[in-house]
């Protein structure tokens, strides 16, 4: 279960580069080094179509690929220590002006990795979410790295320090495909109902 003749679009870092587009549109942020574009290119039939780099930080636009009536956003991954000021400001711009502004974004999916305990950015990205207003989904990746019961108690610490109790979990592996089908729904349900 995959998205099939998915297709690069663009890249953009502001609102004018954005794509003329009617298609609903999903976000994907997390961490820089959470797996993101692995994670992506997992939901597509074409092979490595999002670029995954060794090196942490190297998208610093956001991408935007289609696919089956969807448009997939691949943000550039937050925390990256090594940016310049300058940098961290264009990023804070470029997202606030994507989360605020646009109509075509109707989910948010936020890749955690369930190894690391939530940090300052991941609850900034937390903040930034629930104010933004839009729907969105915790997926858990890298689930392959931990036993069973060592990600039910991961899954329970970050939990409560996000404070997000409420909030439906998806638990995700690239390498097992764990999670994959329960993503590919919730993002049909999408263009389902056209919200």
């Amino acid at each position: 279960m995959a998205f099939y003749n998915a297709q690069y679009v663009t890249s953009a870092k502001n609102i004018l580069q954005w794509p003329k587009s009617e298609l609903p549109e999903v976000l994907f942020v997390g961490r820089s080094n959470v797996g993101k574009s692995s994670l992506l290119n997992t939901l597509f039939t074409t092979k490595r179509l999002v670029y995954t780099g060794k090196k942490p930080g190297k998208t610093r636009l956001l991408n935007f690929f289609s696919s089956n009536g969807l448009m997939f956003v691949d943000a550039p991954g937050y925390g990256y220590a090594e940016r310049s000021e300058k940098e961290l400001s264009e990023y804070d711009r470029m997202m606030d002006s994507y989360l605020y502004k646009r109509e075509n974004l109707k989910l948010i999916v936020w890749i955690l990795d369930i190894r690391r305990l939530p940090n300052e950015d991941d609850l900034m990205m937390r903040d930034w979410l629930v104010s933004s207003d839009h729907e969105y989904l915790v997926v858990l990746n890298k689930t392959d790295k931990l036993s069973y019961s060592q990600c039910l108690k991961q899954t329970a610490i970050i939990k409560k320090a996000l404070l997000i109790d409420e909030k439906p979990l998806v638990f995700y592996s690239t390498k097992t495909l764990q999670g994959r089908e329960e993503l590919v729904e919730e993002l049909n349900k999408i263009t389902q109902t056209g919200s």
